[in-house]
Parts: structure tokens; C-alpha cells; sequence
């Protein structure tokens, strides 16, 4: 491919050098700098790329792409551009030959239920015969091919990679989360989306490495309606006024409020054989009586949201009822069945703010005793640790305190800081430093009506102690812990 390829879509000057000259790829980490490569300087936490140039030059790279003078030797091109970011998002998409083009695309951002939305948009696809692959937190999904996510949004070279990668499976269409921090360094800036989905803001993400305040995390979210056909908003968010500031795509609205395009009414809290459910009836843009296997209102809203983005790809309400009901997303509400007498989850609240979410909600289903077993991080604030102990102990009727990734410190430090935390309230707890051992004492102790919450771990399967990731998921210690308990079905 030629340079001046490379560049279509981009404004650009060249400061020196030829744009036809043939190059070999485009790259952006400097350990990766090959003769005739494009080397792409992307300023970083901890580097910046512009400092490489003369290796980049003294290697042979047949051009660089800066966004400020740089001074370079030999032949090798000078680029200059406004964002090196949204250039390399371009150049990546070039380089991969559009891909995006040519998949159904559909995004999604929001502080809370982006992960959850996803998969259940997936499912319901895949039910009415679509093929479809994923992008998120958890994990990138291409055919039968599950890779391990190290971010929400992966870098554009990297995001591009996956899309071509799914295009050549043949899948019909791809789902993915985007973080306000992609939208912001621009790592989907060369998609079209068919579809942009926001699902709710909160405070979050708000500090010197993330956004510097609420209204640029705004900002930031809302960027994605400006580069989508059409916006699927939850038209019951305080801030769908800001989000939609300057859109240029059509726009629909999902939610329980008055005015919505697609709305859901006649909820009801479902609890039966260990399990936890909530049924609604949908009006508006679709006629539907739906239930969902997940507890409270924001899965109403989660449903809402999937429901409304697979209108758009024709199909039926028996097909959407029917995955909604085998929808399931690793770590997230999880239910594990232990008992038809008491109800057990997973999920990943790792924090005040989703903690106290969680615990609000599952105490609408009035449950004999709220039981929550949680950890928290070593190597991280105390803050949250304070927060979460707070939030369990004035909601839950009893904790159990164990561990979670404590990382480099000791287990016990980090429980005597949540104690802390429960110190301020009237809640019951007890300590079990061995998270095994408290999931079998919450079981071993389940009463008839409890609700058990395994809260901080979620979809991972690993527990990080003092620089090593040793296995450990408590989807299998549940099984191992239902083997050895007498009388208990291990299903």
C-alpha cells in the first residue's frame, strides 16, 4: 500500500518526503519499528512517541505521523497532523481495509450496564440466526474464538484488527462497548456505527488519569452521536439533553418514563425456586410481554435497550422473548443454583457505587436475610474499602468480609479496613480471610428466603497475590463446595 492510501480521510501536511512510496505497515509502539513501517507517535502515560523518531528514521521507517515539529534525517517522511490518535484510527482502518464497512455495527456507552446490554443484544441475535461477534470488558468473541479483554475499548490498530478478523469469519454483525476513554483518544473514531447506544450516566472515571470533571466525561460519551446512523438512548436519564448536544444521527428512546419511543410498564418483581426474575410488558415502537431471569428495574432497562436495538434487525417478539429468558452474562447478576430454597449470585460490584445498586435492588425482592460476601483490592484506596464495608453493612443483614486480589499486602489489613467501614453502621459481620471457606460457610448457612451475594470477583478467574495470578473461580468452587456438602444437589 501507498503512503498517500494510507492517509485518505486524514487531514494532513507533509512537512518532507514522498507520500507514494510503498510501506510495509503502520505501527505505533516504538519496540515494533521495521524498516519501510509507518510509525505512528502517540504521546502516552509514560511515552511519547515523538522521542523515537530518530530511531524510527535511523531504522528506515519510510514516514512518522506527528502532531508537532520534529526534526528527522534521511528519507524518511514527516507526516504532521492534528491527532496522531485520530489519525492512527484512520490509518488502522485503511491499513484493514475498512472493515467496519462492511459488518453491522452497533456501540455502546454508558457508566452502568454496558457489559450486561451487550451480551444480551448478543443473544438474542444469535437465537433469531445471526452471527455475531463482541468486543467488551470481558472478552473479544470472533467465531468460536474467546480473547481475553485488557480494555473496554482495545487501541484502533488492535480494534480494526478484530473487525477484519470478523469480517473474514463471515459474522453478520459486531456489539461492542465504548468507553468514554476510547471515545476520547479516538479509538473508534473511524467507525461508522450503524447503531450508538447509551444506556445512563453517573459521576465516574472522574480524576487526573481519566476525565477532569463530570462535563467532560459528558463530553466524551456524547461523541459517539455524532458518528452513528441512529441513537438508541434511555430517554430516562437526567442527562440525555447533554448527551445528545450537537447529534447527527436519528434518534430513538427507551425507558418506563412518559414519551418514550419504546417503553415498559406493568413490572413485576419474580422470585421462585432459588431464582430471581422480573416480567414487564413493552409498548410503543413493539407490542411485548417479556420476562428477563435477572433481577430488578435496571434489568428491565437493560432488556429495554437490547430490545430496541434488535428491532432494527427484524425480529419477532417469540424469538426475543425466548433469548431473553436464556440470556446469561458471566459475573454479571450471575445466579448459581444451589438450592430451591435460597438464591445465589455472582457479580462483579467492585465498588461503593455498584454495591450499593446491587443491595438496593435485591432487597425489594424482601428476602429473608440479605447476605453479602465481599473483599477488596490490595495495592488500591482505602477509601473504597471504608465505602463498601459502609455501604454493606447498612444494607445488608449480614457480611462476610473475606478476600479479594489483595495483591501485595496482607489479607487481613485490607478486612480491618473494611471493618472499618461496617464499624460505622449497626450491620452484622463476621471474617473468613479464605475466600473458599466463606463461600461454604454462606452456603453451609443459607437460610430458607436468603439472598447470597458474592460481590467484587464477578467474571474473573484468577486471585492476584503477591505479584502471581493463581487460579480461582468461584463458579467452581461452588461445584467443589456442593460435592462435599451432603444432601445438596452439585447441578
Amino acid at each position: 500500500m501507498k503512503l498517500i492510501e494510507l492517509l485518505e480521510g486524514i487531514k494532513f501536511t507533509c512537512i518532507k518526503g514522498d507520500i507514494e512510496r510503498i510501506i510495509s505497515e503502520p505501527v505505533y509502539d516504538s519496540r515494533k519499528i521495521s524498516k519501510d513501517c509507518v510509525f505512528v507517535c502517540v504521546k502516552g502515560a509514560n511515552f511519547d512517541g515523538h522521542d523515537a523518531v530518530a530511531e524510527a528514521s535511523a531504522k528506515g521507517a519510510a514516514a512518522v505521523i506527528v502532531e508537532r515539529e520534529v526534526t528527522v534525517e534521511g528519507n524518511t517522511a514527516v507526516i504532521l497532523v492534528d491527532s496522531t490518535r485520530y489519525a492512527m484510527a484512520h490509518m488502522a482502518s485503511a491499513w484493514n481495509g475498512n472493515p467496519s464497512a462492511r459488518i453491522k455495527t452497533i456501540g455502546i456507552t454508558g457508566t452502568k450496564g454496558k457489559t450486561t446490554t451487550t451480551y444480551l443484544i448478543k443473544s438474542i441475535l444469535e437465537n433469531a440466526g445471526y452471527r455475531v461477534g463482541l468486543i467488551g470488558t470481558i472478552e473479544v468473541i470472533i467465531g468460536d474464538r474467546h480473547i481475553h479483554a485488557d480494555n473496554t475499548t482495545p487501541e484502533s490498530y488492535v480494534l480494526q484488527d478484530y473487525l477484519k478478523q470478523m469480517v473474514e469469519e463471515g459474522l453478520d454483525a459486531v456489539v461492542m462497548e465504548v468507553s468514554s476513554q476510547a471515545l476520547m483518544l479516538h479509538r473508534t473514531a473511524a467507525i461508522d456505527f450503524d447503531l450508538g447506544i447509551f444506556t445512563n450516566i453517573e459521576p465516574d472515571h472522574i480524576g487526573p488519569n481519566e476525565h477532569k470533571s463530570f462535563e467532560h466525561y459528558l463530553e466524551c460519551k456524547s461523541m459517539l452521536f455524532k458518528q452513528c446512523k441512529t441513537g438508541i438512548l434511555n430517554g430516562d436519564d437526567k442527562h440525555l439533553e447533554a448527551i445528545l448536544k450537537d447529534h447527527t444521527c436519528k434518534v430513538e428512546t427507551y425507558g418506563l418514563g412518559e414519551g418514550c419511543d419504546l417503553a415498559a410498564g406493568n413490572i413485576k418483581l419474580i422470585k421462585d425456586g432459588g431464582s430471581l426474575g422480573v416480567t414487564f410488558s413493552i409498548s410503543g415502537l413493539m407490542e411485548l410481554d417479556a420476562r428477563i431471569n435477572t433481577p430488578g428495574r435496571f434489568s428491565v432497562y437493560n432488556a429495554l435497550c437490547a430490545i430496541a436495538v434488535c428491532r432494527h434487525f427484524n425480529i419477532s417478539g417469540e424469538d426475543i422473548k425466548k433469548a431473553l429468558l436464556e440470556a446469561k452474562v458471566k459475573g454479571r447478576i450471575e445466579m448459581v443454583h444451589v438450592s430451591d430454597d435460597f438464591t445465589l449470585m455472582i457479580d462483579y460490584a467492585h465498588n461503593a457505587m455498584a454495591l450499593n445498586s446491587l443491595l438496593t435492588t435485591l432487597k425489594e425482592y424482601e428476602p429473608g436475610r440479605l447476605v453479602c460476601v465481599f473483599g477488596c483490592g490490595g495495592n488500591r484506596s482505602k477509601l473504597r474499602r471504608y465505602e463498601m464495608g459502609e455501604v454493606s453493612g447498612k444494607l445488608a443483614d449480614l457480611t462476610v468480609i473475606t478476600s479479594d486480589n489483595p495483591r501485595f499486602e496482607e489479607p487481613l489489613d485490607i478486612i480491618k479496613d473494611i471493618e472499618t467501614g461496617i464499624s460505622k453502621t449497626n450491620g452484622r459481620h463476621i471474617s473468613i480471610p479464605d475466600r473458599r471457606e466463606a463461600i461454604k460457610y454462606v452456603i453451609e448457612n443459607g437460610q430458607p428466603g436468603d439472598i447470597i451475594v458474592l460481590a467484587g470477583k464477578g467474571h474473573e478467574d484468577y486471585q492476584e497475590i503477591k505479584g502471581r495470578k493463581y487460579p480461582m473461580d468461584e463458579r467452581v468452587m461452588i461445584r467443589e463446595i456442593l460435592q462435599e456438602l451432603k444432601g445438596i444437589d452439585p447441578r
